[in-house]
């Protein structure tokens, strides 16, 4: 046996590791952790981008995130937008500054212009260690994920290996790193666990951001993996195309009527379906569609009754939609006569 096998990993006593640094948790005060990575996540066209930008000229310029979140850590800022234009981007991120009266060419934030950058290939990723040693980012914002490699984003290996390089490059680099990604269709509104692609991406973040859609209001959800999630707090695209931004609408304004029936029997369904097989308990599902436990419990009843969903335990499963007799399913290729998933 070599003496490298040899070679015992190195163990230190419990009480002689490093004491927490509170004080040192956050990047955007209970938004984001100081040196964590994460994920903004949530359907197309709901913002995602606008949050991850305002989360930049935050952390450039040290003024609040979103006009409440305050910067514990500012510094610089280096940004991959793989979808938008340089003139978008520049766009989006002077509105951002005129809104809250500051200069754009004043602020530290580098944006990579390279035509593709392939997280899942060797060369790309010396490429971007190299750049983010010269820069010395405070955050490093890559927007959207999907465009960021070609591995199968169902497949646990392929995505673990993306994610892994990027948790290395954080810790190298003592960074704050957020990927803008997408969610399920029909996610509904569980957060992180609605993150499309494999469930590696939930297990990899420190935090996850969410934004969903709620009638007229965009609604943002943080998840933390050290720290207690505040409420759920409601946006708007405001201004005009001068002074664009998110604003967070305040508390006497925000539409919290209780879904109409249809709505809310929709919203349960979604959840159950991005649960899969093991579905959800009662307390889960009132987390996650976040209505009173009446209008939870009518909910239930009306979709059990229908055949939509049943209780295994102490858990609600989304039941597959029966083709009705008179439809002769080998007509449609299936012919073992099996359920159409709903």
């Amino acid at each position: 046996m070599s003496s490298q096998a040899k070679t015992a990993l190195p163990v230190v006593p419990a009480a002689n590791l490093d004491e927490p640094d509170a004080a040192g948790r956050w990047l955007v005060e209970t938004l984001w952790p100081r040196a964590g990575v994460g994920i903004i996540g949530g359907a197309p066209k709901c913002g995602k981008s606008w949050l991850a930008l305002d989360l930049a000229v935050s952390v450039a310029s040290g003024t609040p995130c979103l006009d409440t979140f305050a910067v514990a850590a500012s510094g610089g800022v280096l940004v991959y937008m793989a979808e938008d234009a340089g003139s978008v981007v520049k766009e989006r991120l002077a509105g951002i500054c005129s809104h809250r009266s500051l200069d754009l060419a004043g602020l530290p934030i580098g944006v990579i212009t390279a035509p593709s950058l392939r997280l899942d290939l060797p060369r790309d990723q010396a490429r971007l260690l190299e750049t983010v040693r010269r820069h010395a980012p405070r955050l490093l914002l890559l927007d959207p994920f999907v465009r960021l490699h070609r591995v199968n984003e169902n497949h646990a290996q392929d995505v673990s290996a993306v994610l892994g390089y990027l948790r290395q490059l954080q810790r190298a680099h003592d960074l704050a790193l957020v990927v803008v990604h997408h969610a399920r269709k029909n996610g509904g509104s569980s957060g992180g666990q609605s993150l499309r692609g494999s469930s590696d991406f939930f297990a990899w973040v420190d935090t996850a951001l969410a934004i969903r859609r709620q009638r007229q209001q965009l609604v943002l959800s943080a998840e933390h993996r050290a720290a207690r999630a505040g409420d759920p707090i409601a946006l708007v695209l405001a201004g005009t195309e001068r002074d664009m931004h998110l604003a967070v609408v305040p508390a006497e304004q925000c539409d919290d009527r209780a879904p109409a029936t249809a709505d809310l029997d929709s919203t349960v369904l979604a959840a159950l379906d991005s649960a899969g097989q093991t579905g959800l308990s009662r307390q889960a599902l009132r987390t996650t569609v976040r209505v009173r436990n009446q209008s939870l419990t009518d909910a239930l009843t009306r979709l059990a009754a229908s055949g939509r969903i049943t209780r295994h335990d102490d858990s609600w499963v989304r039941l597959p939609i029966p083709i009705p007799a008179h439809i002769d399913t080998r007509r449609n290729g299936n012919r073992n006569g099996g359920a159409l998933s709903g």
